[in-house]
């Protein structure tokens, strides 16, 4: 009798083991993801890591990096923000088209409050008149957008300001200014969501927002104020987007709401909110970005790139609804 309870308790603990092995492989797995990425991608070109190389590599995702850093906040809180690429464009040629009247500072004033409304507009739309989070950001992305080309008169704004590009174009200590906003936001989103009782709030509406609710958090604002620092961070991108091109115009944001999604789900980042990290965000960013550079240093066909990067957003999101049935 003792050797079948023996028996029965080493087999419960080879489990419990081979679950603990399992769960370390799911949250920390893409770290090795990245990292064979980087051994791969240094076979395939040997001279991608060159010190030039990974500057322009962190400089040119700096924009969309940025984005994802508010939308990782909207996703954990149970949400999405489709109007990204709609908010930046806006901001991109209002900031164009005020910089030579208001100069640069003024300019960057206007842009940030012309965010913050967007945001507001948003969260609204999502959190007072209950509208779905796709339906409503995909519309008022569309209206966003439309204003932008209303605004720039459908041409590109071009300003004069000798100082225009230097926010997107200069560096501080041999790395673009881009790059040291980039890291500030990635820093100060990750402080926000790990140590602060606003970060917890924002896991604890996305995990389960009615508990919330009667646990007395003000859901509502709460998941309100996602969508306005969303759209803030929408809006710097498009500061640093404009100024590097030296132009502003209404198509500017591509498929950046698409991109800033993709890169906050390939790191962990759960569509069913109330899970993520901000390094896992970043660690993300880099994985896509790498990608890019490297299919750009090949000469890969954008349509083939268009087609990995979706099949990895797939496969980020079937490895998260895996590890939620392992765990459940």
């Amino acid at each position: 009798m003792a050797s079948i309870e023996f028996g029965g308790l080493r087999q419960k603990s080879l489990e419990w083991d081979r679950a603990r092995v399992a769960n370390f492989l799911l949250q920390f797995g893409l770290i090795w993801v990245f990292i064979l990425l980087l051994i791969a991608s240094a076979i395939a070109y040997p001279g991608l890591f060159r010190f030039a190389n990974v500057r322009n590599i962190v400089s040119q995702s700096a924009p969309v990096g940025i984005a994802a850093v508010g939308m990782t906040f909207v996703i954990i809180s149970g949400g999405f923000d489709f109007s990204v690429a709609s908010i930046v464009a806006l901001c991109a040629v209002v900031f164009a088209n005020r910089a030579d009247v208001t100069g640069l500072w003024g300019a960057a004033a206007i842009v940030m409050l012309c965010s913050f409304i967007c945001g507001t507009i948003n969260g609204v739309i999502v959190t007072r008149l209950k509208v779905n989070p796709f339906v409503a950001t995909l519309g008022s992305g569309s209206m966003f957008g439309g204003a932008a080309y209303i605004f720039s008169n459908n041409a590109p704004q071009t300003p004069n300001h000798p100082g225009f590009q230097y926010l997107g174009t200069q560096a501080w200590f041999g790395w673009p200014i881009a790059s040291w906003i980039l890291i500030l936001a990635l820093l100060a989103g990750g402080f926000v969501l790990g140590k602060t009782v606003y970060g917890r709030s924002i896991y604890a509406i996305g995990g389960n927002s009615e508990a919330a609710r009667l646990s007395g958090l003000r859901v509502d604002l709460l998941r309100g104020s996602t969508y306005v620092i969303s759209a803030l961070c929408a809006g710097l991108a498009g500061l640093i987007l404009t100024s590097r091109l030296g132009l502003g115009q209404a198509d500017m944001g591509g498929t950046m709401s698409l991109d800033a999604i993709a890169i906050v789900v390939v790191g962990g980042t759960s569509l069913l909110g109330g899970e993520g990290k901000m390094w896992r965000t970043a660690i993300g960013l880099l994985i896509l970005s790498t990608l890019t550079y490297l299919f750009d240093s090949l000469a890969v066909s954008t349509s083939y790139q268009l087609v990995a990067k979706g099949a990895i957003v797939v496969a980020a999101v079937a490895l998260d609804v895996f590890a939620r049935s392992r765990r459940t």
